[in-house]
């Protein structure tokens, strides 16, 4: 079964994927966030999803950040709606920062570096190889 993660936004959401071994993890799609439940519903009824992480938005202090309230009435939706597939929080300060870069590392030009729906993808890869790296340790 997959492990998914939701870098969650606003107006955009980023999502990834682990293959069925859960061994790569790996950019799914970019959706727009009033869109994004069904999208998972969706997903979910064609693949095995085992779980899912979401990042949870805080401040480099660790402070929470503006957006972790909408991404708690998300969850909390997810939760009642879809008992059968958890939900959990991964921090993901820094993710953006780290998708940049990788992006720079990657070569992409300027023009594909400011492609937000690209930027909030490569944040929710980062999330997932993150949480699958701390689950291994």
């Amino acid at each position: 079964m997959r492990i998914l993660s939701i870098d969650y936004g606003k107006k955009r959401t980023g999502l990834a994927v682990t293959d069925p071994l859960q061994i790569i993890a790996g950019g799914l799609a970019t959706v727009a966030t009033a869109e994004l439940f069904q999208y998972l519903n969706d997903y979910i009824a064609r693949e095995p999803v085992e779980r899912i992480v979401i990042g949870e938005p805080r401040q480099p202090n660790g402070q929470p950040s503006e957006n972790l309230q909408r991404v708690q009435q998300f969850v909390n939706r997810w939760k009642k709606a879809r008992p059968d597939v958890p939900i959990e929080f991964f921090d993901e300060r820094f993710t953006s920062v780290l998708a940049h870069q990788a992006m720079l590392d990657g070569g992409l030009k300027k023009k594909a570096r400011q492609n937000k729906a690209l930027v909030d993808e490569i944040s929710a890869t980062i999330i997932l190889q993150d949480y699958m790296r701390a689950r291994k340790s």
